[in-house]
């Protein structure tokens, strides 16, 4: 019940901008409903017409074909303002779905961009790559095909009832005797097809996730020769799809054929018992075939919607399942803000992280009773070995990710107290994998401040070392960045980094493991990058290579995330411990 107040609140909430058209398309409805049972009514009295004009003509030669006639014309009008009535639905409904599925995927976009980074993380690319796709695709698709027609069916449904209870109330329970049968099967199969379908959609998820996964490594997967193992890896997650999809299938795809027999079993007991009621005096003479063929069509009307939305259903649980998987992401809480939060320009004093205690899953903790100061200006670099908590210090310095006790301020004040946007237009990242866009250099470098200056770009690029690279491309800033296009070095895209985060102007830089993935040639160009942004600056670098921060204010030690040595490099290399042992191996192995 939960779960369909939240799949009909997700629909209302773009459909109802649309009313009028809503509106527009239930008067057609309703409309061609009537259009539709009054129908049977004009040909069962066209039949009797026809049968009376025989038997009129055969008994006393009188030749009157008028009322028959009439009763032509009028089924003829009746069927063309059905068609327009139909036209109507059809065409006003395909605006609505196209507008309504624009909102959803906008409002999906939007919706994403305002989740925290947890929630990223604990998710693959593809799964929600696959809620803008397949399940976008799947809602699209039901909202213009099929729900007016579920809607037309089950008015059809509710008029040919009425109809039949005012023309013959005996021939009436008759036509509806299999219905609670129709029902109870038609409940049993949805339930198994519904999960299947369920479980169809999520196997998808995961086998785009897979997709992406394997894509993006596809060059580690070369040079290791795991190509059949990666294919055997892919077989396993298209197994369970197609498992998935051909048991929500056989179910969905029993739907129509069984829906059909019971119409035909039922129509079979209309005829035989309107005629046991005809030939019994039950019905008068000049009226039992007409009423015969009118619930005989009543018959199939009655079922012909239970049989089209079984065949449509589907479709319609696609879009069931599409709709939870999209409205889980609404569903979400946006990036968590304090009330009454503070505005911040930049560091006037220190920044401060006071007992911090945090894990990214409450029995797991990563950090503990952490204590670091870092003071406007100078450079704090925290080492140690993988898997220390060095990167989840840059998370929750970013409130990429709230402590779990303790806190972090910037002058004085709890980062938590800080409007969002005004913390992280003073915070700069360059991170350990650095990201381009697509697009020019130009915007690459000037993503993080799009109003900047030709000048300031420039500024920046060359500042980063990367400003004579640059030229020498044939476009210069203007060569396009793309995935196809991928002509920069791991270095050069790191190096556009650098000037990205130069030019937006941070009070505090972050650097992670910014040279840990390059040779020793651009490291060092990278590293005279650094400097250039370190300079003057409050930074906070994350350090692999310790040659990296040698000239550091502070050094601070973590090891399973505490903090057990701290202090300038010449200091803790005089302690003798963890760090100088660090140190030592690093340049043995150098």
């Amino acid at each position: 019940m939960k779960e369909f107040k939240q799949i009909t609140s997700f629909f209302w909430h773009y459909l109802r901008a649309y009313k009028l058209r809503l509106t527009v398309i239930l008067l057609a409805i309703v409309a061609g409903t009537y259009l539709q049972v009054k129908a049977p009514q004009f040909i069962g009295e066209a039949v009797q017409e026809l049968a009376n004009y025989v038997f009129r003509l055969f008994t006393t030669g009188v030749d009157d074909k008028s009322d028959f006639y009439h009763i032509l014309w009028l089924l003829l009008l009746f069927y063309v303002l059905l068609s327009v009535a139909t036209f109507i639905q059809s065409i006003v409904m395909t605006g609505v779905s196209g507008k309504a599925t624009n909102r959803m995927r906008i409002g999906l976009f939007r919706k994403m961009e305002k989740l925290s980074i947890r929630f990223f993380d604990q998710r693959s690319d593809g799964e929600m790559l696959s809620r803008f796709t397949s399940d976008m695709d799947n809602i699209s698709n039901t909202l213009n095909q099929a729900v007016v027609q579920v809607l037309s069916n089950l008015a059809l449904m509710i008029g040919v009832m009425i109809m039949m209870f005012n023309q013959n109330v005996e021939l009436a329970f008759v036509t509806l005797i299999a219905a609670p049968i129709a029902i109870l099967v038609a409940a049993v199969i949805i339930r198994k097809a519904r999960r299947y379908v369920d479980l169809q959609q999520d196997s998808i998820g995961e086998l785009n996730a897979y997709i992406d996964e394997k894509i993006s490594g596809q060059k580690v997967i070369i040079t290791n020769g795991l190509e059949e193992e990666t294919i055997d890896g892919f077989l396993k997650h298209n197994e369970k799809v197609k498992n998935a999809t051909y048991k929500g299938q056989v179910y969905s795809g029993l739907l129509f054929p069984v829906m059909q027999g019971i119409s035909l079993v039922n129509t079979a007991i209309v005829i035989f018992f309107g005629g046991y009621l005809a030939l019994n005096g039950d019905l008068e003479r000049d009226v039992a075939l007409g009423l015969i063929v009118m619930f005989v069509q009543y018959s199939q009307q009655f079922y012909m919607p239970l049989t089209q939305i079984s065949s449509q259903y589907n479709m319609l649980q696609l879009a069931i399942t599409g709709a939870r998987r999209v409205s889980e992401v609404f569903a979400e809480k946006d990036e968590p803000e304090r009330d009454n939060v503070q505005m911040i320009d930049g560091v006037k004093d220190k920044i401060e992280l006071e007992h911090v205690y945090f894990g990214y899953e409450p029995e797991k903790p990563i950090l503990k009773d952490v204590n670091i100061t870092l003071e406007k200006g100078k450079m704090v670099a925290v080492v140690g070995p993988t898997g220390s908590g060095k990167t989840t210090i840059m998370n929750l310095l970013n409130r990429f990710y709230n402590v779990d006790e303790g806190a972090i301020r910037f002058d004085g004040v709890d980062i938590r107290d800080i409007e969002m946007h005004a913390l992280r237009q003073q915070v700069g990242i360059v991170l350990q994998d650095s990201v381009l866009f697509s697009g020019t250099i130009r915007d690459n470098i000037a993503f993080g401040k799009p109003d900047a200056g030709e000048e300031e770009i420039i500024s920046a690029a060359k500042q980063a070392n990367i400003h004579e690279f640059i030229m020498q491309l044939e476009k210069g800033y203007d060569t396009e960045v793309s995935d196809e296009n991928s002509i920069f070095s791991v270095g050069q895209k790191q190096l556009m980094s650098i000037a990205r985060t130069i030019l937006t102007n941070p009070s505090l830089l972050i650097l992670d493991e910014a040279t840990s993935n390059v040779d020793t040639v651009t490291e060092s160009k990278i590293q005279k990058a650094m400097d250039n942004v370190i300079s003057g600056r409050t930074s906070f670098v994350i350090a692999h290579r310790l040659k990296t921060i040698l000239d550091a204010d502070h050094i601070v030690v973590l090891h399973h995330g505490e903090i057990i040595e701290e202090g300038s490099h010449d200091s803790l290399l005089r302690q003798k411990g963890f760090y100088a042992e660090l140190y030592h191996n690093q340049f043995v192995l150098e």
